[in-house]
This record gives structure tokens, C-alpha cells and sequence, in this order.
């Protein structure tokens, strides 16, 4: 099914410079909801939950004693699904825009900056290009590190390691890199894949969607 847009939750408390529009660009696009929180990645300030307790020997019950099928573990890691998907409607000049808004929210939302992989189909996001001019291999040990939110083209997509967040930049290019691109995008996304660009033209190149 194609991809639809989510509702959008404006962040009002959070519009400044970035939001205002630039002469010549469209208006501000609206910002995502962020995504589920990974048990292992705590807000600052806000420690995950401790080690559980082990149960004495005495009240440990007999394995699978009391409980149906359905609720055996083993059970319950099968029903897990598949990563959410987010659309922000942008057009093309200001689909990084919006997945730079989009990477401040989840940031401000407690995400560690290492959980975000940022795609760019077109134009090659300016730390990229920075950063290539050293020498792919010390770029490539940024992403190894996996300490900081990492941007990439697209089109290297398959040599990023899997993150928790993988926000895509539909920023112009051809479209074969971009249906390419999505369905890898969606497997290197462990819970959440943001995809930023023009509706239509997202559906189109996909067909059927993601």
C-alpha cells in the first residue's frame, strides 16, 4: 500500500529560526511525532529500570505453568512487528530541511544523537561532503563509532550498519535511487524510518510502497 501521511504534530514550543521561511522556500513542513523509545536508550536524566530481581528457587514456577501459548515469550517475540513508517510531506528544495526539523525533534525527545542515520536521494548533505574530503575511510570510521547522527547519500545506503532511526531525504535525484534506496532504508531501521519529500512522487516510485 502506498505510503500516507501521518497527522502532524506541530511543536509550537520548539518553532525558531530553522522554522521560519526562507525567501524562495516553501513553508515550514510539519514536524513527527518521534518514534517508539528502545528500552536500552532512557530519556537524560531518567535511568532505565534495573536488573530484575530473580524469583526465589520456591516460587519459581514450573516453565510454562499457568500460561497460555499466546503468552509464552517465545510466543511474544514471533507477534513483534515491523518498524513504523512516517511521511512528512515536502517538496523536493525542502525535503532536507525537514529531515533536519525532524532529526532536532527526535534529538529534543531524548534519542541519542548515535540511533539517527540520515539519507539524502539527491544533493549530498553539506556535513557529508565535509567530511568525504577527509578521506572515505575516516568518514566511514564515523559510522562504525556509531556515537553521532551519521548522514549519508542514499546510494550507500548498504554499507550503513543498522540504527534505531533512519530518517530519508527525498531531495531530488534519479528515481531508481530512490526505489532502491526506501526498501533498504525500512531494513536498516530498527523502530522508526522517517521518509521527508513529495507524497506523490514518493508513491510513484515505489508503486505499491514500502
Amino acid at each position: 500500500m502506498p505510503l500516507i501521511p501521518e497527522e502532524p504534530q506541530i511543536h509550537e514550543s520548539a518553532q525558531g529560526p530553522r522554522a521560519a521561511s526562507a525567501a524562495g522556500r516553501p513553508a515550514p513542513t510539519p514536524r513527527p511525532v518521534p518514534g517508539p523509545r528502545s528500552a536500552a536508550t532512557p530519556r537524560p536524566g531518567h535511568p532505565g529500570p534495573g536488573p530484575a530481581r530473580p524469583t526465589p528457587p520456591a516460587q519459581r514456577p514450573h516453565p510454562g505453568a499457568g500460561q497460555s501459548p499466546s503468552s509464552r515469550p517465545e510466543n511474544r517475540s514471533e507477534q513483534r512487528t515491523g518498524p513504523q513508517i512516517q511521511l512528512i510531506p515536502a517538496p523536493a528544495d525542502g525535503a532536507l530541511d525537514a529531515a533536519e526539523e525532524a532529526v532536532d525533534l527526535l534529538l529534543e525527545s531524548g534519542r541519542a544523537p548515535g540511533d539517527v542515520l540520515v539519507l539524502t536521494t539527491g544533493e549530498q548533505h553539506p556535513w557529508t561532503a565535509h567530511e568525504l574530503s577527509f578521506g572515505e575511510a575516516a568518514y566511514w570510521a564515523q559510522e562504525a563509532a556509531g556515537d553521532d547522527v551519521f548522514f549519508a547519500h542514499a546510494s550507500t545506503v548498504e554499507r550503513a550498519a543498522t540504527r534505531p532511526v533512519v530518517v530519508v531525504a527525498v531531495n531530488g535525484g534519479a528515481d531508481d535511487v530512490t526505489a532502491r534506496a526506501l526498501p533498504l532504508a525500512l531494513q536498516r531501521a530498527g523502530v522508526l524510518l522517517i521518509v521527508c519529500g513529495d507524497p506523490q512522487r514518493i508513491n510513484a516510485v515505489l508503486g505499491a510502497g514500502v
